[in-house]
């Protein structure tokens, strides 16, 4: 696993020699500029695939489960579609993880004590979950982080440890910025696009080719389409004798403080 700090002062350090070297014109300057494209590529990289944990440790799978079980994820709720996915779940007898919008939370206080009186766990996924995300400073991330902790616990009584960043983004702050919120941060291993692609068929598709015990799959409550594709999905996993848990279940890790 690469981590950011040791990639930082290994890249310092080889562009502090190519320095030396190009101004003892040992070697050209053009190679100062690879190392500064390659160390911002694997940047860049780290910044956005959460998978990597390249900046903070990210639970994106459980490979070692034993057992048939995988964990639904949905996020950016809860909205009125959150019920239609809710009711799919009571059906088919499955459990889901939701990360939740702290605005949303506050705009549907009843969706979300429902996520949780019918088992599933509710975790947190920031206050407004902004699209500068990755800009904002670390003050900022632990305020959108904490706000959201207040209202999902005044709403359903529980103090939240899963936390999910907006587009799976991560760098320093942000890594900072959950240490000290005391969060354990989950992505995904399975990403369905389903607030991209719209084709419904293409969304079921690109999920069950992927859909194997231990995968995290991520979707978003809040749209139709989804709804559709859960209905289809779960079907799916019907014929497979395949269960979806919590992530607290799945990792074996605590939902809440």
């Amino acid at each position: 696993m690469l981590k950011h700090i040791y990639i930082k002062w290994f890249f310092g350090a080889l562009l502090l020699g190519a320095l030396g070297l190009s101004f003892a014109q040992e070697i050209s300057w053009v190679y100062l500029i690879y190392i500064l494209i390659i160390w911002i590529s694997i940047t860049a990289w780290g910044c956005f695939d959460i998978r990597s944990n390249y900046f903070v440790k990210a639970f994106s799978s459980n490979k070692k489960v034993s057992q048939n079980h995988i964990a639904l994820t949905f996020d950016d709720g809860p909205t009125p579609f959150t019920e239609t996915v809710l009711d799919l779940l009571e059906v088919y007898q499955q459990k889901a993880t939701f990360f939740c919008i702290g605005k949303q939370v506050q705009k549907y206080p009843e969706l979300a004590k429902r996520i949780v009186d019918e088992g599933h766990v509710i975790a947190n996924h920031t206050w407004t979950h902004t699209s500068k995300m990755g800009f904002l400073s670390k003050r900022d991330v632990v305020k959108e982080i904490q706000t959201t902790q207040k209202i999902i616990e005044r709403v359903t009584q529980y103090n939240v440890r899963l936390f999910r960043p907006p587009f799976g983004v991560t760098n320093p702050n942000i890594a900072k910025a959950c240490s000290e919120s005391r969060v354990e941060v989950v992505g995904w291993n399975i990403r369905s696009l389903d607030t991209v692609i719209a084709s419904e068929n293409k969304i079921l598709k690109r999920i069950t080719s992927r859909l194997e015990k231990g995968s995290i799959v991520l979707l978003h409550d809040t749209s139709l389409k989804t709804c559709n594709t859960l209905e289809q999905l779960l079907q799916v996993m019907k014929k497979q004798k395949m269960q979806s848990v919590t992530i607290a279940q799945l990792l074996n890790i605590k939902a809440y403080h």
